[in-house]
């Protein structure tokens, strides 16, 4: 695989790990998480929320950048997948951001 998919991977998985960090930090404040399958971890260990954050993360960004020159649909190459994950995260921390300025 060529090098910019390691470093589209590893921007992803830090921004995923910021938005661990913001998310717990947020919720600390008030905010809660809305993601059904993390939220029950939020109220337990931090640092197991985090790992199962970056570890659910990490094997979605794995299996997508093993097939990335597949089509996915029939038409969409799945490594567009890989830069929608990587515009969300930034839209996500954007948002994460302008919520800790105002709470």
């Amino acid at each position: 695989f060529h090098p910019w998919w390691l470093a589209i991977a590893t921007l992803i998985l830090g921004l995923c790990a910021s938005d661990a960090v913001l998310t717990y930090i947020l919720i600390g404040r008030g905010a809660y998480e809305l993601n059904p399958l993390l939220a029950p971890l939020i109220g337990g260990s931090g640092a197991l929320f985090v790992l199962v954050k970056i570890g659910m993360t990490g094997i979605g960004v794995v299996l997508l950048t093993l097939l990335s020159r597949l089509k996915a649909f029939g038409r969409m190459p799945v490594a567009l997948l890989l830069y929608a994950v990587l515009i969300g995260y930034v839209v996500l921390i954007g948002y994460e951001l302008h919520l800790l300025g105002r709470l």
